[in-house]
């Protein structure tokens, strides 16, 4: 299954460079080559269902690898959907439902994590609307689900990947996709340890609100 996997995926990326472009950037001064260290990949400012053409700017060894061992945290609203629920199992081995809430399905999902795992997520929870806000008219934030998936990981690389946006490829609440456009984001990539050794990791309320803080500023100034 994940040779399967891979194929199709790596053939998506492929297609994707097709009719694309992606125009990737670090704040790093030496991007990263070697994604096989990664154990926490968060994505923001999620605007569209589309962003799963963002795996184009993936290398095929890290590919190769989420084939087996991705953990994707997604609303189970977003799941329901037909297309878009079936599309997202398909890319991903753990493709976990959970609800917005901090329940069970929450707690779930954090037990599921090992070694192994490689968590892929968007940590905002909801997609930014044209207007720049949620769909409820709310500022978008960081949520602190992501405090919670730090605090499982002891070692590995985190990458933070912030999106320029896809409005102007495919908006929410539309089916029609314009090709052709560029696509940016920014890339990221921090030493779990050595982040966490920032805050106070045995306070996990303090916990979140410093990490919560600390990634909305990142985004604030690394966004493309």
């Amino acid at each position: 299954m994940q040779l399967f996997r891979f194929l199709a995926i790596a053939g998506f990326k492929i297609l994707c460079r097709m009719f694309f472009r992606f125009e990737v950037t670090w704040v790093n001064s030496i991007p990263l080559t070697n994604w096989r260290d990664v154990k926490l990949y968060a994505f923001f400012n999620h605007t569209s269902l589309f962003e799963p053409i963002f795996i184009s700017t993936m290398p095929f060894h890290f590919i190769w690898i989420g084939s087996r061992y991705a953990s994707v945290p997604v609303a189970d609203k977003t799941m329901k959907r037909p297309f878009v629920g079936s599309l997202l199992w398909f890319i991903a081995p753990k493709m976990i439902s959970i609800t917005r809430k901090k329940d069970e399905t929450w707690s779930g999902f954090l037990n599921q994590i090992d070694e192994n795992s490689i968590i892929c997520l968007a940590p905002e929870g909801r997609m930014m609307r044209k207007t720049g806000l949620d769909l409820e008219g709310n500022p978008m934030s960081v949520r602190g689900g992501i405090s919670d998936i730090l605090l499982e990981l002891d070692d590995g690389i985190f990458i933070l990947a912030y999106s320029g946006g896809l409005h102007h490829v495919q908006t929410p609440g539309e089916w029609s996709i314009r090709f052709f456009q560029t696509v940016k984001v920014r890339y990221e990539y921090l030493s779990i340890k050595d982040y966490k050794a920032q805050f106070d990791t045995k306070d996990s309320k303090k916990f979140k609100l410093q990490v919560v803080k600390d990634l909305e500023a990142r985004i604030k100034l690394h966004t493309p």
